[in-house]
C-alpha cells in the first residue's frame, strides 16, 4: 500500500500540482493497482460438474513490476504558478546589471511588477522529475522559458529562463514493486459455474484516508453442455472479473478483466499438481480528486481559494498472458503465476479448500 516517511499525505502532495503534471506523476499507479486488482483470481478452471461443492478460502497477494522508465516523467502542459514561485523567478532583478543603477527599492517595485503578471498567467511549460514510484531525493521542476513583461515606468523587461524546483519528489521513494493483498473466497460447483469474491472492510491507512475494496467473478466451464465429464483434456473456462478499490476521497480504481483459462490436474484429489494458463483483456481506471491551490487575482494574488481537480485515467495494460503452477496437499493449496503484459506482475495464493 502507499505510504511515506513523511507526515505529508498523498492528497497534500497532489495539491502543489496542477492536472498536467499530476497526471504524468500518479501514470505509474494507475496501472500498478489496475494490474494487481485484475491478477490471482484463478489458479484452475472450475470441473465441468453439474453439482459439487468446492468451497476455498485464503489469501491472494499481487505485485506489479516497475522499470527505470516508469519512474520518471516529462510533461507539457499548462502550469500557473504561486506568489513564492514568482517571486523566486524575479530575484534575478537583483544581480542582473541593466538594474545595478536602480535604487533597491525601486528594483523591488519592478519585482513585484513582474511577480503579479506572472501569477495573472498561466504558461505552456514542461514540467519533469520523479513520478510518484521515483527517486524521494529528486524534485520535480517546471523549465520556465526566457519570457518579456511590460513593466510600468521601466519599459520591457525579459525573465530569463529557469528551473523552478517544487516541493515534491518520489512520494513512494523508488518503489520497486506495487503490491497489494486481499482475502478470497470461491465458491461452485454448479453447472460448470465458480464464483470467487474479495472484500476488505473500511479501514484507515495512514496518509490516505478510508480505505474500502470488494471485487467479485465468475468463471464457467462450457464442457459442461458436451455431456461428458472428460470430453475435453483439459479444464476450460471462460472468466470474467470487476472490482473496486477506494483510498478516502483522493482516488478510487476501477478494474475489469475477461478472458480463457485451462488447467489440467495431475495427480489425485488429495495431492496433485496443477499447471495453469490463460489470456485475459483486462481494463482499469483510476478517478483523483483533489483541490490545487492556484494563485487568486482578487485577493493579491494569495493561494487562498482552491480550484478542484478532477481527472480519470486509465491503466496501460489491456491484456495479459497468465501461466502459472498450483500445489494441492490435503485442504492447502499454493499457487503462484507470471503475468506478461504491458506492465509484468506477479500473483500468489494460499487456500484451504473443503
Amino acid at each position: 500500500m502507499l505510504s511515506s516517511a513523511d507526515a505529508q499525505s498523498f492528497e497534500e502532495t497532489l495539491q502543489k500540482m496542477s492536472s498536467d503534471a499530476a497526471k504524468a506523476y500518479v501514470n505509474p499507479i494507475v496501472s500498478g493497482f489496475g494490474v494487481d486488482l485484475n491478477g490471482g483470481w484463478f489458479h484452475r478452471a472450475p470441473r465441468a460438474t453439474m453439482f459439487g461443492f468446492d468451497l476455498e478460502v485464503g489469501v491472494v497477494g499481487m505485485e506489479t513490476i516497475f522499470k527505470d522508465e516508469n519512474k520518471k516523467f516529462s510533461s507539457n502542459g499548462t502550469f500557473s504558478f504561486t506568489d513564492q514561485q514568482a517571486a523566486s523567478l524575479t530575484t534575478f532583478v537583483d544581480s542582473d546589471p541593466q538594474f545595478q543603477s536602480v535604487p533597491q527599492a525601486q528594483r523591488d517595485v519592478i519585482k513585484l511588477q513582474l511577480q503579479n503578471q506572472i501569477e495573472a498567467q498561466s504558461f505552456p511549460l514542461t514540467v519533469s522529475g520523479p513520478t510518484v514510484v521515483g527517486s524521494g531525493t529528486d524534485s520535480v521542476t517546471i523549465a520556465f522559458p526566457s519570457k518579456t513583461f511590460n513593466v510600468s515606468g521601466y519599459g520591457n523587461v525579459t525573465v530569463p529562463g529557469q528551473k523552478v524546483v517544487l516541493p515534491v519528489t518520489g512520494y513512494l521513494g523508488e518503489l520497486k514493486a506495487m503490491p497489494l493483498a486481499a482475502p478470497q473466497l470461491s465458491i461452485g460447483t454448479i453447472a460448470g459455474t465458480e464464483l470467487t469474491f474479495r472484500y476488505l472492510p473500511s479501514q484507515d491507512i495512514k496518509n490516505l484516508g478510508k480505505a474500502s475494496y470488494f471485487g467479485w467473478g465468475i468463471q464457467h466451464n462450457p464442457a459442461i453442455w458436451l455431456g461428458a465429464v472428460d470430453a475435453l483434456p483439459v479444464d476450460l473456462s471462460l472468466s470474467f472479473f470487476t472490482q473496486k478499490l477506494k483510498f478516502g476521497d483522493v482516488f478510487q480504481t476501477k478494474a475489469t478483466a475477461f478472458g480463457v483459462n485451462v488447467s489440467k490436474r495431475l495427480g489425485w484429489g488429495f495431492l496433485n499438481l496443477t499447471p495453469y494458463a490463460g489470456f485475459m483483456f483486462e481494463s482499469s481506471t483510476m478517478s483523483f480528486a483533489y483541490d490545487f491551490y492556484a494563485p487568486d487575482p482578487s485577493n493579491n494574488y494569495q493561494p487562498t481559494l482552491p480550484e478542484h481537480v478532477s481527472f480519470d485515467l486509465e491503466s496501460a495494460n489491456k491484456s495479459r498472458l497468465v501461466v502459472g503452477l498450483s500445489f494441492k496437499l490435503l485442504i492447502v493449496n499454493i499457487n503462484a503465476d507470471y503475468n506478461i503484459g504491458k506492465y509484468n506482475s506477479a500473483t500468489a495464493g494460499i487456500m484451504f479448500i473443503i
